[in-house]
């Protein structure tokens, strides 16, 4: 079998398409399926065919129901789903709302992504309400709050400008309820990277007090002065930074809560 023929029997495009917003593919390998975004190829969702967890920043945001009060999830920058499918198996009776601006990229993702399966009740009464519309509108807001906010609000590999403002956080500071939490996806640490497979690798990094270098959880801490927790995802997980807004949570209480293989990354999260 000569090199073409085995890149097509590795990899299968499933669909090609151009949106409004994004360049969209959406490939399957042997083990997952990957939607893949622009001319970076960023991996904006995936879905592995023989095991749940995905080795990324996914699985991450599936530990904070653990530590919010009980009420709707906010998930900005839905994407393919891939954090909506975790959280809904290991928390079913969460209610989710998520945000995405491109609707083409919905219907792809109902389509190939099972999307369209979390939009109906589990038999906890959990569900997915999706809705199309700019994650930064007013119509964002729900009534009594959200307990907890998501957000993976990616443009080629890189995190969008406004999360580097602080009012952005300000604003969606408002939208939580009392004792609520964000937890975002904070890309890397400078202007300076290489883009590969939907996360950011930092060219420099330095120790502990690297997140001074990422503009997002810069801006994030002037926001919440004294209630952001950070840490550094490792290489095989994305190297992604990522951010914790609340008091650093009670660890042994946050280690209890979650399942195994989240148990590790809660022991890391550390104070800015």
């Amino acid at each position: 079998m000569n090199k073409e023929e085995e890149e097509e029997e590795e990899y299968q495009v499933r669909t090609a398409i151009r949106s409004s917003y994004n360049e969209i593919v959406i490939v399957d390998t042997a083990q997952s399926r990957m939607l893949l975004l622009d001319s970076t190829h960023n991996v904006q969702s995936i879905l592995y065919k023989h095991q749940k967890w995905t080795n990324s920043y996914w699985d991450e945001f599936a530990s904070l129901p653990a530590i919010v009060p009980e009420g709707p999830i906010a998930i900005l920058g839905l994407g393919g789903g891939t954090a909506a499918h975790l959280m809904l198996d290991l928390w079913p009776s969460l209610q989710l709302e998520g945000w995405e601006i491109d609707e083409i990229f919905i219907h792809k993702a109902r389509e190939y992504f099972g999307l369209s399966d979390l939009e109906k009740h589990t038999q906890a009464g959990g569900i997915l309400n999706i809705h199309i519309g700019d994650a930064f509108s007013p119509s964002v807001c729900i009534s009594g709050g959200y307990a907890g906010e998501i957000l993976q609000l990616v443009s080629h590999g890189k995190v969008l400008p406004q999360l580097e403002e602080v009012t952005t956080w300000l604003k969606l500071k408002n939208l939580l309820m009392p004792e609520g939490r964000l937890m975002v996806n904070c890309g890397g640490i400078d202007s300076e990277s290489d883009v590969n497979n939907g996360t950011v690798h930092p060219t420099n990094l330095s120790t502990d007090s690297s997140w001074v270098q990422n503009p997002a959880i810069k801006a994030l801490s002037e926001a919440f002065p004294g209630q952001v927790s950070w840490k550094k995802l490792p290489a095989n997980f994305g190297a992604n930074y990522l951010a914790l807004t609340g008091p650093l949570p009670e660890i042994t209480s946050w280690y209890a809560a979650v399942p195994g293989p989240l148990t590790a990354g809660v022991k890391q999260w550390r104070p800015c």
